[in-house]
């Protein structure tokens, strides 16, 4: 008896220690809400439109107008900002020669320059989590790099968003760390996503998330929907780069939609509700819109979890189209086309879920399932190697659910048997929990247990 009240006091007590200081993580996290600014955004947003055009093969050597003149600003403003914060971002360009190829809309050789900033973690340096915008722009001809192309939605309210987060997120310190991406070449083939997805894995670096925002400023759409509240997260179902037997494996015990993209985009999503309850995160089971694709591809194709995160109600009038008036109709993405303050609130939802992402513990590996034709689930995942993990949480929902709906904390263990959960009718998770109450990415299982 005396070793159960034991056993029950320091559960309480160690309950009562993660309740106060993930206080402080809830106001740790509203702080960031508060200091992303509409204002700030607005300023970026007109200096990367006052750049005429954006075009991948446009100007490189202007000091006011084309790519290069963008780009260049950009890495000064994350320079400014890294000089704010005592030096803590590393500023720096990266890039490669992508050569002619009319059918991947190159019409001659040209230099894709993208812009990082790395924000290094103190505990888990080799741990990321990124944000990316698109520096280029372009209009109707994807081909016409000297028209005039203000790309002031597509994608200037990303790239001014991923500016924003890093001057905000940039006064703390966290533990993973944050990688803050201006992408070049995204309307001529995704190109500068294939080139730093490629660094990533040749320089072996642990991403755990890549939130890509491209075109988080509209709030009008095409459809006569006016919504400044809810925005898309695009995730694929489970990785191009899984094997034969994994996908074989998956016949027969499910997880047709829980790959670590799709596992992203629910922590998302959760995360968003927390924190932002007055925001409408809406998950859609697609890598991208109908037959389009986005600058997180070339991360899902290295087999790195990533989703593109945009505004709900998309405008055709102003994308990829030459800036005019038409039978009435005015084309174009113009500055006149931006919320600014709906622009500010998906950054914020960038920002917290950054903060968040690199708080966390490490994700539990290797979660092994089991159950079959018994009155029980079992679980069991290699114990996480972090002295701040106070234990793990057991997520479960219906099939049929696309979010965690249940969850069971069960200490701090390695195997747990849910008594009375039926393992047919439920999709099953594991994550950790650190003492601040921070939480990592949900696991699904990858192996059964017999």
């Amino acid at each position: 008896m005396v070793k159960n009240v034991m056993v029950v006091g320091f559960w309480l007590l160690s309950s009562f220690c993660a309740l106060s200081q993930s206080l402080d993580v809830y106001q740790r996290m509203y702080g960031i809400v508060e200091e992303v600014s509409s204002e700030r955004i607005e300023k970026d947003i007109r200096k990367l439109v006052s750049f005429d055009t954006r075009h991948t093969l446009s100007d490189t050597v202007s000091k006011k107008t084309g790519i290069g003149a963008a780009r260049r600003w950009i890495k000064t403003e994350f320079d400014k900002i890294s000089v704010e914060c005592g030096g803590c971002l590393e500023v720096m360009y990266v890039a490669d020669t992508i050569k002619k190829d009319l059918n991947q809309r190159i019409t001659r050789d040209v230099y894709v320059v993208s812009v990082i900033a790395i924000q290094r973690g103190t505990t888990y340096p080799d741990r990321y989590v990124m944000m990316s915008g698109d520096i280029d722009s372009r209009v109707t001809d994807v081909n016409n790099f000297k028209d005039r192309s203000p790309g002031a939605n597509d994608n200037a309210s990303g790239m001014a968003g991923v500016i924003e987060a890093a001057r905000v997120l940039s006064k703390h310190q966290y533990p993973g760390t944050i990688v803050y991406a201006g992408l070049a070449g995204e309307e001529q083939g995704l190109f500068g996503g294939q080139i730093l997805a490629a660094k990533a894995t040749a320089e072996n670096w642990d991403i755990i998330g890549i939130m890509n925002n491209d075109m988080i400023g509209n709030i009008e759409g095409v459809d006569g929907v006016i919504d400044n509240r809810t925005f898309r997260i695009f995730s694929e179902p489970t990785p191009v780069t899984e094997t034969e037997k994994e996908r074989d494996r998956r016949r027969y015990y499910g997880g047709e939609v829980d790959g670590v993209s799709r596992q992203l985009a629910r922590y998302i999503f959760k995360t968003t509700q927390t924190y932002m309850p007055e925001m409408n995160p809406m998950m859609v089971y697609r890598l991208d819109r109908f037959g389009r694709g986005g600058h997180h591809k070339p991360f899902n194709d290295a087999g790195f979890p990533g989703v593109r995160i945009m505004e709900a109600h998309e405008n055709y009038n102003r994308q990829h189209q030459d800036v005019r008036i038409e039978n009435g109709v005015k084309y174009g993405d113009v500055i006149e086309g931006v919320n600014f303050e709906y622009c500010s609130k998906i950054t914020a939802v960038n920002a917290i879920n950054l903060a968040s992402l690199a708080m966390a513990p490490d994700a539990p590996k290797n979660v092994k399932i089991g159950g079959i034709v018994e009155p029980s689930t079992k679980l069991a995942w290699d114990k996480t190697k972090d002295e701040n993990v106070i234990g793990y949480n057991i997520y479960w929902r219906l099939t049929t659910s696309p979010t965690w709906d249940m969850h069971r904390f069960v200490g701090n263990v390695t195997e747990f048997t849910l008594e009375g959960i039926v393992i047919d009718n439920y999709m099953f998770g594991v994550a950790a929990v650190s003492k601040d109450g921070v939480e990592s990415i949900v696991t699904f299982p990858s192996e059964v247990m017999r």
